[in-house]
């Protein structure tokens, strides 16, 4: 049967990925991010989409009422939306201070903030027994990100994820993490990374490539499966091994 799949950030990178793959197999979509535009243009066969900012109580209540209104029961809901306030144009623009609560409230907000409302929101509709709730955090959580804010971010979703797996597991739910590595063909650096550095990172693997968004797309998928069902409270690292696992 068809699943209910709820995807925030589904308008590029790892959500569209994700995306793409769960419409394969048939399932109902539902696309979530700021930017209307940028979801109508995904191109996800079958896709509905909402615009929101998910950092805002209020917009995540009107989200809730649109997945209660037109899709009842969430069975996937994964959490794709983010991206680092520290590579904005005016991250250190201003005094010091007031840069640094810029760019920390602003990571906090794009990453944590906006998967633990939309989660809180829509928890009481995860499929009861099979529901899956899937985080996207980073390599960064792990081993920092240069500016401390953006792993800070993503690293704490890691506890959340941990509690919330206890709280929705007696319900058969089960909540994971994936932590991509170096990823490319995604917004997150905001143009090309220069040649120098990709060579680092990719140096840096096992595998000797960067990864793809389809890369974690199946780790997602896989994850959202029958076949993970005993599988949850994990931080799963798609990295090609630049990170070894914790």
């Amino acid at each position: 049967m068809a699943r209910n799949i709820v995807i925030s950030g589904g308008g590029t990178g790892i959500g569209l990925a994700a995306a793409r793959v769960f419409a394969g197999d048939g399932d109902r979509v539902l696309l979530l991010g700021r930017r209307r535009e940028v979801l109508e243009k995904a191109g996800v066969p079958g896709a509905e989409v909402y615009a929101a900012d998910l950092a805002e109580p209020e917009q995540v209540r009107a989200v809730a009422r649109f997945v209660a209104e037109e899709f009842g029961t969430v069975d996937v809901l994964v959490h794709s939306a983010g991206g680092n306030a520290a590579r904005a144009a005016d991250a250190d623009a201003g005094d010091p201070l007031d840069a640094a609560a810029r760019n920390w409230t602003g990571n906090f907000r794009q990453n944590t903030l906006t998967s633990v409302l939309l989660t809180e929101a829509l928890k009481d509709r995860l499929a009861d027994p099979g529901g899956r709730v899937l985080f996207i955090s980073s390599i960064a959580a792990f081993r920092g990100s240069g500016t401390g804010s953006y792993a800070a971010s993503k690293a704490a979703l890691h506890p959340y994820a941990h509690d919330l797996a206890r709280q929705l597991g007696p319900r058969g739910v089960t909540v994971n993490v994936v932590a991509p590595g170096y990823t490319e063909d995604t917004d997150f650096f905001g143009g090309p990374v220069a040649e120098a550095r990709r060579e680092q990172l990719v140096a840096e693997t096992a595998t000797g490539r960067a990864g793809t968004p389809g890369d974690v797309a199946a780790t997602l998928h896989w994850l959202a499966s029958p076949a993970a069902g005993h599988v949850t409270s994990q931080i799963i690292q798609v990295n090609g091994g630049a990170e070894r696992g914790h």
